[in-house]
């Protein structure tokens, strides 16, 4: 695909489906994909006045809005980057992530421009830019997949979140590996529920303009609505995580799935297996699947009809995508690595992460997993140390770092604990200089640097932390005290 040119996407689907619904809200506004066209257009040109052009750097922070939709798209047709800013991150992270990103521009919403308060001089909310005139410039008609489309941000097991460039080849091929594996029906309709800062909430609204299929568009995650929307809004494909799938479960009850739900696409970890049972027993069509932001989205899915015969298992490569297991130990386990035209190409402004990353074109994902003898992969810990709560990762060392830069403690390590409600969250191990450190006195600290989801939900004082003879944390042993 090296500098291959195609029809723009949306373009394309509005000449293809003009009156086809592209967007559905839970404000009962609609969008036909000629509309969506028109007005990302209108967007873009109005952006224009902005000194917005090729390569510029746009950050979106926004929930999940129509507003959004066009916002993305109207970037697509400057040529401009979009930087997908995750509305949850404190003031203090989304100001790196600015920097780090060269963003020129942001785009946001009034409540969250008087909530966040950045320091950047140019911002403006969506009412904003609709006041603007149209610049008077010809809109491109085609795409290079080679070019950058959008940016989101990684947090790295050193702490440092890393920004992830995906191109419109990596979000095509991530479209069609997922076609190809669960099909495409004309009356698909896929709920968008993720955030659309996560690669699985983009990957959704991308995949509406290459399919020419309906996106039911919700702003924020509620379980009432979630259930309702699915059961009267004709949804047949669902993604979520593991504590969307619980809350619905509890709903569902004994009332039978509609006949139009065709798909639960299941990311974010793994399954219990009490979870699956209900699962079975309720006969809902579930397909688990292990992905990142770095492939744009999932590469590896089980199917439905695999979820029982590979209990635990993440499933296969989708097409397009290949995976092996490097450095095996005796059982067979060692790091994922994967390849495939849906795996990023690279980290911005960070040389060293790339030339760590990759190797002979298989890209590195720190995970460790083994293949079955059916080649069906599993995933033993993914990067190791990494907390998934609610279905947001959540990496030690960030917490760490900052905890660390309270006054009086000496040494910090953060591990997850089981939790009912999310899965996990995190907690801290910590070593101080003096009784007089508190609690408190680290909340007061660090909720200023940290999102409310990374905060540790307790903290045990401890005279010292286990280490191996490499001086290294023991983290298991952490775990140990836990269950004591």
């Amino acid at each position: 695909m090296l500098n291959e040119t195609m029809p723009h996407w949306l373009t394309k689907q509005a000449e293809l489906s003009p009156h086809k619904i592209a967007i559905e809200n839970t404000d009962d506004r609609t969008l036909s994909f000629l509309q969506l066209e028109q007005e990302s257009k209108t967007f873009a040109k109005k952006i224009a006045t902005l000194g917005i052009g090729e390569n510029a750097k746009v950050a979106i922070l926004s929930t999940n809005r129509t507003d959004m939709v066009i916002a993305i798209h109207a970037l697509s047709y400057l040529k401009a980057v979009a930087v997908l800013l995750n509305t949850r991150l404190s003031k203090q992270e989304l100001q790196y992530q600015l920097k780090q990103s060269e963003t020129t521009l942001v785009i946001t919403t009034e409540r969250l421009r008087n909530d966040k308060k950045l320091d950047f001089p140019l911002q403006k909310t969506y009412s904003d830019i609709q006041v603007l005139n149209e610049a008077e410039i010809k809109l491109p008609t085609q795409i290079n997949v080679q070019d950058p489309f959008t940016m989101m941000f990684t947090s790295g097991t050193t702490g440092n979140p890393k920004g992830v460039i995906h191109t419109y080849g990596n979000h095509w091929a991530s479209a069609i590996g997922s076609m190809l594996n669960l099909g495409l029906n004309k009356d698909d309709k896929w709920l968008l529920t993720l955030p659309i800062f996560h690669v699985g909430g983009l990957s959704i609204l991308l995949r509406s303009v290459i399919y020419g299929m309906t996106v039911f568009l919700m702003e924020k995650y509620d379980s009432n609505q979630f259930y309702e929307t699915i059961m009267e809004k004709k949804i047949t494909i669902i993604s979520l995580v593991t504590l969307m799938l619980k809350q619905f479960l509890k709903k569902v009850g004994k009332t039978p799935l509609p006949n139009h739900v065709r798909c639960f696409l299941l990311g974010g970890g793994s399954v219990p297996e009490p979870i699956l049972k209900q699962v079975a027993e309720k006969q809902i069509p579930l397909f688990q699947s292990y992905g990142m932001t770095e492939t744009s989205s999932q590469i590896v899915t089980l199917s439905a009809d695999y979820a029982f015969e590979k209990l635990g298992s993440a499933g296969k490569p989708l097409f397009q995508a290949a995976l092996k297991i490097w450095n095996q130990n005796e059982e067979g386990i060692g790091e994922i690595v994967v390849k495939g035209p849906m795996v990023m190409k690279g980290y911005v402004n960070n040389e060293q992460a790339n030339e760590s990353s990759f190797e002979d074109g298989w890209f590195k994902t720190g995970d460790l997993g083994y293949l079955d003898e059916d080649n069906f992969l599993y995933v033993v810990d993914r990067r190791t140390d990494l907390i998934i709560s609610g279905g947001e990762n959540i990496y030690p060392s960030e917490i760490e770092n900052v905890i660390l830069g309270v006054e009086g403690i000496v040494e910090v390590a953060v591990i997850g604990r089981k939790d009912e409600t999310w899965g996990q969250v995190p907690v801290a191990f910590v070593v101080r200089s003096c009784s007089d450190v508190s609690q408190q006195m680290i909340d007061e600290h660090i909720k200023i640097k940290l999102a409310s989801f990374k905060l540790p939900k307790k903290m045990y004082f401890v005279q010292s932390l286990p280490r191996n003879a490499s001086n290294k944390i023991m983290r298991h042993k952490l775990k140990d005290l836990l269950e004591e």
